[in-house]
């Protein structure tokens, strides 16, 4: 089991977009001599907390600043893009650093509906991903006799292509074209069980891989004391009830008491997202990503903090690759 760095290059309030890109390369850098396997970024929009908008951009910058850690997108979402354009930025990508590259697929916006249309200009009713997958499958791969439209860079990179999703459809589109699928359990964590089952049953060996590759999301608050943990972790709750009511804005600093600046009902909703989540000192983050990994089996675990202080949120990282080694999670040589 590898254990993997999900990252939307926060913005901390009182921070910059130039300081939250220098973060992600610093937090990179100490992933890969902790033995993480991956470092991948999200594609949102029109969110001032947010510095990942750029997707493939940042992934280039971090690729560029790394050695061996693999770098990619969780996710790009297609549906803002045409297929041919997201192939010739990943097959850039792979042709500067080989095969490093990982491109992870999202059906939803990733943004609001006024975003979506201000980058697509054209919107349609009609849900075209599945056929945009295809088609990005086949621009990455080998050239056809008689092929005349082209990704270059991008055709004969096979740079690794993955299904994202948070619901059932994801895990079902994954399994029919055989193809490694991550479950968005660190904010939605409902369907994550059926998911599972259902993309291991319904599998399809494929060209791209022989068994099926089930990756979760989980989130990690760790620190010396559960104090410290449960402080750093109040910036993520803050930020995902102002998200929830409409006033999204840089990653709040965290508090004391959640209750001086949250009502109770809002404190249990943005709780409610963090059910598949390890918040603790070292030993109870290894007992309770212990008892997530043996309830959900994954083949790789992807962790995720939204952490307002960066040297708390490199320490995160360490404590939670130790406890995952000490699970079997393996560390992928510097």
């Amino acid at each position: 089991m590898h254990y993997s760095l999900l990252d939307l290059a926060p913005i901390p309030e009182g921070s910059t977009a130039q300081q939250a890109i220098a973060n992600s390369v610093s937090l990179s850098q100490h992933a890969e001599a902790l033995g993480y396997h991956r470092h991948w970024l999200a594609e949102h929009h029109n969110m001032p907390g947010i510095a990942s908008s750029a997707t493939s951009v940042l992934i280039g910058h971090i690729a560029g600043a790394t050695k061996r850690i693999r770098v990619g997108s969780g996710g790009v979402m297609l549906p803002n893009h045409a297929p041919l354009v997201i192939a010739e930025q990943f097959g850039t990508l792979a042709t500067i650093h080989g095969d490093r590259i990982d491109l992870g697929l999202g059906r939803a916006p990733g943004t609001d509906m006024e975003t979506a249309r201000a980058l697509r200009r054209h919107m349609t009713q009609q849900d075209t991903f599945p056929q945009d997958v295809l088609e990005l499958l086949a621009y990455l791969g080998p050239v056809e006799d008689g092929q005349r439209l082209k990704a270059v860079p991008g055709m004969g990179t096979n740079v690794p292509v993955w299904i994202l999703g948070s619901s059932l459809y994801g895990a079902q589109l994954a399994a029919h074209l055989g193809l490694p699928y991550a479950f968005a359990s660190h904010f939605a964590p409902e369907a994550l069980e059926e998911a599972g089952e259902i993309y291991r049953r319904t599998f399809k060996p494929s060209e791209y891989l022989e068994k099926p590759h089930f990756m979760v999301a989980m989130n990690v608050f760790a620190a010396a004391t559960e104090e410290q943990a449960r402080y750093a972790q109040s910036s993520a709750v803050l930020g995902f009830a102002k998200l929830r009511q409409g006033l999204p804005g840089p990653l709040p600093r965290p508090v004391e008491r959640l209750e001086d600046h949250l009502p109770p009902d809002w404190i249990a909703a943005a709780q409610s997202r963090f059910t598949v989540s390890a918040i603790g000192d070292p030993q109870q983050v290894k007992y309770q990503l212990s008892t997530l990994i043996e309830r959900y089996q994954p083949d790789e675990v992807i962790v995720n903090a939204q952490i307002h202080d960066h040297q708390a949120r490199l320490e995160s990282l360490r404590i939670g690759a130790e406890a995952l080694q000490s699970l079997g999670g393996v560390a992928v040589a510097a």
